[in-house]
């Protein structure tokens, strides 16, 4: 198979899992024992905690580790929303549904959100932004870059706008991490979301950056753990293995980076040249590894079926959101047609990727696209 589905899911790195197999086995230990076996843990912990922090320029203080990219995203909203029971939250229409569905319970609670709208390409007015923050707004959370056609938002300038108002600002950096140079200082994010398995690490193990003097309410409560900001016994062997992962990414970023842009550019190019009704999706400024089309008369699930078929693994959109069959909430806001949204399809670039896969995969959609349009209902339309 070749894999082109890397923004749902990456391999774990063979040197990952090779570091967290002692905690696995003769590492045992719980943390919170004072005995040799939990001092052993608690050291590895702590040692990956600033292998994440170094990753995005924050220090370990500020690392959280929570179970993935979701809890992070609820943890930030809930800590803070938490605090302000008469205030507002500010996001976008395009989230992550992490973020959207904590926003539509805190509505149910009698919170006010406000969704912001987007262009087609993804992008955020900042001048609306500005006009609709208040004295009411507690938390403005807008993602880094969108998880489906990749556009990066303009973080730093969000930054500004929201600390010249003294507002908290929260980014979901999931796809981000890894793939783009990330400082959470120099962004002047106060919170930011990070994911191990999209940087091939293990599955259920994250991180919240929370910068020094940001105040939480905490999310899960017990016996204290994590500064008694998310209580539970400490995944200490994914904790290890994300710690590897972030710095893997962190000594690999630039050629990882050149690698998967040239990669992505030349899928694109073939793509784009070699069949026809056919357009690329997201703004100019997006993820290197992301690329996005709309396949205009093919149906984007048979699409994926028979990418299958010929041993290509890819996607329409969120794998989080596959399950319960909507449409993409992404491409609705950014004014794509029922017609247009069906057809899309999203490849992922990851680092063990290759040119000839690249070429597999086009000339596998080109026999897929000419006969998905043989029959397709949109045949006279376009004249396929």
């Amino acid at each position: 198979m070749i894999y082109l589905d890397h923004a749902a899911s990456t391999p774990i790195a063979d040197s990952v899992l090779q570091e967290m197999m002692p905690y696995l086995k003769e590492n045992f230990g719980n943390p919170s024992s004072i005995h040799r076996f939990g001092r052993l843990a608690t050291k590895a912990i702590e040692s990956a905690r600033k292998r994440v922090a170094e990753l995005v320029g924050a220090s370990p203080a500020e690392i959280l580790f929570t179970s993935g990219g979701t809890e992070s995203n609820n943890t930030a909203i809930h800590g803070i929303m938490t605090q302000n029971k008469s205030r507002q939250l500010i996001t976008t229409s395009i989230e992550h549904d992490a973020i959207l569905e904590p926003c539509k319970k805190l509505e149910s609670a009698g919170f006010d959100v406000v969704y912001l709208p987007v262009d087609s390409t993804g992008l955020i007015d900042l001048q609306k932004l500005e006009s609709v923050i208040s004295e009411k707004t507690a938390l403005v959370s807008i993602m880094l870059a969108n998880n489906e056609v990749g556009t990066i938002q303009p973080i730093a300038e969000i930054a500004k706008i929201c600390k010249k108002h003294n507002v908290l600002l929260h980014t979901d950096a999931v796809q981000a991490v890894g793939k783009i140079p990330i400082n959470v200082k120099e962004l002047g994010v106060d919170l930011m979301s990070i994911s191990s398995h999209k940087i091939n690490g293990p599955k259920g193990i994250g991180a919240l950056y929370i910068r020094h003097g940001v105040a939480l309410d905490p999310f899960i409560l017990g016996g204290g753990q994590e500064n008694g900001m998310r209580s539970g016994t400490e995944n200490v062997a994914n904790i290890v293995g994300f710690g590897k992962a972030c710095q893997l990414a962190k000594e690999n970023l630039e050629k990882n980076s050149i690698h998967l842009e040239s990669l992505r550019n030349y899928l694109v190019q073939r793509v784009s040249s070699e069949i026809s009704h056919v357009t690329v999706n997201g703004n100019k400024e997006k993820l290197p590894n992301n690329a996005h089309f709309t396949f205009l008369g093919v149906n984007g699930e048979d699409l994926i079926i028979k990418l299958d078929e010929y041993g290509v693994a890819a996607s329409t959109g969120s794998a989080c959101s596959v399950k319960t069959q909507k449409a993409s909430h992404v491409l609705m806001a950014m004014g794509f047609s029922h017609e247009q949204i069906t057809g899309s399809l999203r490849l992922s670039l990851g680092i063990s990727n290759t040119k000839s896969e690249i070429d597999q995969t086009v000339d596998s959609l080109k026999n897929i696209v000419v006969e998905l349009r043989s029959v397709s209902p949109f045949k006279a339309k376009y004249g396929f």
